[in-house]
């Protein structure tokens, strides 16, 4: 069911690093001993069938409440804009109720990757714009752009894909333990208390909501996203080949104006060799999901 742009499921059924000056070895020490100090992270859960590592103890470092807030905030202001200029699509707009179907597919195969998703108010918007790009914000705030679907020629299975990648990111908490790895050196906290605290680093996750939907991952974050993503997906009932034609289409994209999605998640032969590596691990779960429906 959605209103307002929301999505309710019952999930119950279902960067840059600052000179600071400190010694690298004692920051290096003192940060291990903070995430340690701040709580242990769960490793992935024992269901997912492809591997990932356990997300960084670092992101304990950055209250997740108030980045969700912070980036629920500055979505609201995205769409208001949008709105403004009459690019905000209405809901029932074809694609945008295309979206929103695949969301509900996928949203209630989240929960197990992250306990916080229980609390989150999924919302899934679409922007008419050229731009080539989609993304998911911390505490599940989707928005696509016209562009990748209408420019890429996006099929359900691909956009799931999309989707998939996206929703992983907030998952994982990429953009949290991206500002907790490139700041908390920066910040210079000598005192331990002051970081346990998380009074500056929640200050600076509420700041750095602006700076969301620009953030940049690491090629392990990248990585973590298209695989969990496949399985989210392939857990929907959409087809995990699809993730390799999707790259496919971004790398003969790759040379458009406009192509927003590639700055940020770079293509190439290397990302569609791990996906097919991985698809034979999820095809039973699409298999099963697709006789379900």
């Amino acid at each position: 069911m959605s209103s307002g742009g929301q999505i309710f499921v019952s999930l119950d059924t279902m960067c840059w690093m600052c000179n600071a000056r400190i010694p690298l070895a004692a920051r290096r020490g003192f940060l291990r001993a903070a995430a340690a100090a701040a709580g242990a992270t769960a490793l992935a859960p024992a269901w997912g069938q492809v591997q990932v590592g356990p997300p960084s103890k670092l992101r304990s470092l950055v209250p997740a409440q108030q980045l969700e807030a912070a980036a629920a905030q500055q979505y609201a202001q995205m769409l208001a804009q949008a709105r403004a200029q009459g690019a905000l699509a209405p809901d029932d707009h074809p694609q945008l109720r295309r979206l929103r179907a695949i969301a509900r597919q996928l949203i209630p195969h989240a929960l197990p990757w992250n306990e916080r998703a229980r609390q989150w108010r999924w919302e899934v918007n679409l922007i008419g714009s050229r731009q080539i790009n989609a993304f998911c914000m911390p505490g599940g705030k989707i928005a696509f752009f016209t562009g990748i679907l209408d420019q890429l020629r996006l099929a359900d299975d691909e956009a799931a894909m999309v989707m998939g990648h996206e929703m992983a990111h907030a998952l994982r908490e990429h953009a949290r333990e991206r500002i907790a790895k490139t700041q908390a050196t920066g910040l210079g906290l000598s005192l331990g208390a002051q970081l346990l605290g998380l009074g500056d680093l929640g200050r600076l996750a509420a700041d750095l909501g602006t700076q969301l939907l620009s953030l940049k991952f690491s090629r392990e974050d990248e990585v973590e996203a298209d695989l969990v993503g496949l399985e989210l997906a392939a857990r929907g009932a959409y087809d995990p080949r699809a993730s390799v034609t999707l790259w496919q289409k971004m790398a003969a994209a790759s040379g458009n104006n406009g192509l927003e999605f590639l700055s940020t998640h770079p293509s190439g032969p290397n990302r569609i060799r791990e996906l097919e590596a991985n698809i034979p691990k999820v095809e039973a779960l699409y298999e099963q999901a697709r006789r379900a429906g």
